[in-house]
């Protein structure tokens, strides 16, 4: 019998909105700062390998932090940790606002802004994702459908709305997009600090940070259903990175479409991407979450295939939007299942710590990427990108199957569940 882990009647508590609307005013904000960024960057260097400080700044904290960060998201207060960062990045963009404003920006600067944003938004990101279950009582139902409209919410925000507002706003002053990205961060922060405080998890005061840190690690590494939800976005990032690598290159060179019609290629993944996050829910309930999983990982695999065997460029978006439904389930029904299973006091370090990986493994798909297109050709990469997919569907299938699943939410839920009073003597 396929296990039913989701109920239509649940609904989410009323704190669950402003929490909503706090993601998506900042999502909002992301994607302007996302587009104007590099184009701020324009305006002061030419140098390829400024531009590309830019962008690897904003990387290197889940590189350097990751673990370190979960372990600290999960000796601190979720809520305050949340608040706090909104604030921090607001005061940060205020100031890259004003070094706009006086004309005083350079790359170092802007990498600066890159890294510490994206600091920011690790440590706002991993109590987010910890703050969440305990919000909604870890009720694995409420946990997808509130991820569904977060996932939603936060594509539409920073993948339509976002870029061309920051790019409009450019045109008005290269503090505007700054300014607004602060703007929304402070919104944020003023929505978030509003949201109900939830009990903090006892936390093991007397091991050391490092150590803490390892125990997050090694408890991924040891639950073989956590790893299986670990290695889909490592093994993942490398296929994804491997295609972005050389998606411009082949939409224009094997597609014949210039800058116009590839901005409509991404256009038709984001809007996959939605429709995915949409029906996430609705494919754990028919499926189970982990042949839902499977699926949606055979999806991305096939489509990903059909990308490179695409004649013209209808074929190729198809393709696009097929691969991004995929995704967009997948980024709700495995982070909700994460947060159904993982036991509060470790929920910080064990999602900082599947982040890591999949951060860690992007690289590769770069270097993959471009040495299969130089030595071989452009399909080549995504090719190869479609054969990893599916052999990662192969490996992990028994890793993430309904049978472990539902085995892993009813020892959840027995752990969570408070001990019988004493019997009198």
């Amino acid at each position: 019998m396929i296990p039913k882990l989701t109920d239509d009647t649940a609904k989410p508590p009323t704190g669950f909105g402003r929490l909503w609307t706090a993601q998506t005013v900042s999502s909002l904000g992301d994607g302007v700062t996302h587009a104007a960024l590099p184009l701020l960057a324009l305006t002061v260097t030419r140098n390829p390998m400024a531009l590309a400080a830019v962008t690897a700044a904003g990387t290197l904290p889940w590189l350097l932090f990751g673990t370190l960060g979960g372990a600290l998201v999960d000796r601190w207060d979720r809520h305050r940790t949340m608040w706090v960062a909104d604030v921090a990045r607001a005061a940060l963009l205020a100031m890259a606002a004003a070094a706009a404003a006086l004309d005083v920006l350079s790359t170092g600067l802007l990498a600066a802004v890159a890294f510490l944003l994206a600091l920011g938004g690790l440590f706002f990101d991993t109590a987010a994702t910890a703050y969440l279950p305990d919000l909604l009582g870890r009720d694995p139902a409420l946990l997808q459908r509130a991820n569904s409209r977060l996932r939603g919410a936060q594509t539409a925000a920073s993948g339509f709305a976002g870029p061309p507002a920051g790019s409009a706003l450019l045109a008005l002053g290269r503090a505007v997009p700054l300014l607004t990205d602060a703007v929304s961060f402070a919104l944020s922060a003023l929505l978030v600090r509003s949201l109900p405080t939830v009990p903090r998890p006892a936390a093991a005061a007397s091991e050391s940070l490092l150590r803490q840190a390892r125990a997050g690690a090694s408890y991924v590494f040891r639950d073989r259903l956590l790893l299986g939800l670990a290695l889909r976005p490592a093994v993942g990032n490398i296929a994804f990175v491997a295609v972005e690598t050389v998606l411009a290159l082949f939409a224009h060179e094997r597609l014949g479409i210039g800058a116009f019609g590839f901005g409509l290629l991404l256009t038709a993944e984001a809007t996959g991407g939605l429709l995915g996050a949409g029906i996430a829910s609705f494919l754990g309930r028919r499926l189970g979450t982990g042949t839902a999983l499977t699926c949606t990982a055979m999806v991305e695999g096939v489509a990903v295939l059909g990308l490179a065997a695409a004649p013209n460029p209808y074929v190729a978006g198809l393709a696009l939007a097929v691969c991004g439904a995929g995704m967009g389930a997948t980024m709700v029904l495995a982070p909700s299942l994460r947060q159904a299973v993982v036991p509060a006091h470790l929920m910080g370090r064990v999602t900082s710590t599947s982040r890591m990986l999949a951060m860690c493994a992007a690289p590769f798909g770069a270097v993959l990427g471009g040495w299969l297109a130089t030595t071989y050709d452009l399909r080549t990469p995504l090719y190869t990108a479609g054969g990893l997919l599916l052999a990662m569907t192969a490996v992990t299938a028994t890793m993430t199957s309904n049978r472990r699943v539902e085995t892993a939410l009813r020892d959840a839920a027995s752990a969570s569940e408070p001990a019988p009073p004493p019997v009198p003597a």
